[in-house]
């Protein structure tokens, strides 16, 4: 009886295997074989250190980033923020949680957080992290559980520092710190871009101080000027940023390229990596952005194409 109860669930479990895997199949072709598009952000530091994310997660973390870099925090608090999202949410904006608790931070609408609508948006949540961030006196030598349980409350205090080091990648990156060091694999956008929600975007995230352009075919361009308000960097720490922020936001707005600093970045490398330009006078139209010898690839500002 034992030997026959064991050789059925042993059936059993190989079963639900091949049922788990048929499901897959049947997903992937409904919806024609295309898994989420997957982001990496690797250490500048050359100690092979590197995190890997999804593209809705990129999203979030660019827009939290942004917010902070524009109220001038520093990257330390980007870092405790990242590192807060990512142990309440799993950098994923979502409508549930404990209690009445949503979004990013799972901030709570009872707690005077804001009202459901307002937390439910990306940038109003971050911002308000940062005001009560703002309000611990000494935050950024604080330990980051510290820093991050003073202004959530947290049950689980100790929970965000494991989180510490992926989100001190993150923070390198998206601050623009560590030049090119994120990516997201490329996917050519289905429906056409629209650049006036990528500057639209851009202006919701960063400010109008960001004062992006319309050009030809599909291009976006945002000059490049050390940023605002105090923050860390110059000019050319801003313009990484700004460069790794298209990168990030490439599968929700249809972006096909980003150039900055002579390297671009594009859908049609796979988006896996920053490939250099080289000499713009002699690149071709595709590699420059437009035109050949086009200032988008260098540092005065960056050059960012929507798919059409």
């Amino acid at each position: 009886m034992l030997v026959r109860r064991g050789r059925l669930l042993r059936i059993g479990a190989a079963v639900a295997v091949l049922l788990a895997l048929a499901g897959y199949v049947v997903v992937q072709y409904v919806f024609g074989g295309k898994a989420d598009p997957r982001c990496k952000v690797v250490s500048a530091n050359g100690d092979g250190a590197s995190y890997e994310f999804g593209a809705d997660q990129a999203e979030n973390a660019a827009t939290v980033t942004a917010v902070g870099t524009s109220r001038g925090m520093p990257e330390r608090a980007i870092t405790i923020a990242l590192a807060t999202a990512l142990q309440e949410s799993g950098l994923r904006n979502i409508s549930h949680g404990d209690r009445d608790s949503l979004g990013l931070f799972q901030q709570r609408p009872s707690q005077g957080w804001g009202n459901a609508r307002q937390i439910m948006d990306p940038a109003y949540s971050a911002a308000r992290f940062y005001a009560h961030l703002e309000d611990v006196p000494g935050y950024s030598r604080l330990p980051l559980t510290v820093a991050a349980q003073r202004v959530q409350r947290s049950g689980f205090p100790q929970a965000y520092a494991k989180h510490e080091p992926d989100a001190a990648l993150l923070a390198a990156a998206l601050t623009g710190r560590s030049p090119a060091t994120l990516t997201c694999e490329g996917r050519a956008a289905e429906e056409p871009g629209d650049p006036a929600k990528v500057r639209a975007a851009l202006i919701r995230d960063f400010g109008r101080d960001v004062a992006p352009k319309g050009g030809p075919g599909g291009t976006v361009t945002v000059p490049v000027d050390a940023p605002a308000g105090g923050a860390e960097g110059g000019a050319g720490q801003r313009g990484w940023e700004l460069a790794h922020w298209a990168v990030a936001r490439a599968s929700a707005l249809g972006i096909e390229r980003v150039s900055y600093g002579g390297r671009e970045w594009g859908t049609a490398d796979a988006g896996k990596e920053w490939r250099k330009i080289g000499d713009p006078a002699k690149a071709d139209k595709k590699s420059s952005g437009g035109r050949p010898g086009d200032p988008g690839s260098g540092t005065d500002q960056v050059r960012i194409v929507v798919g059409h």
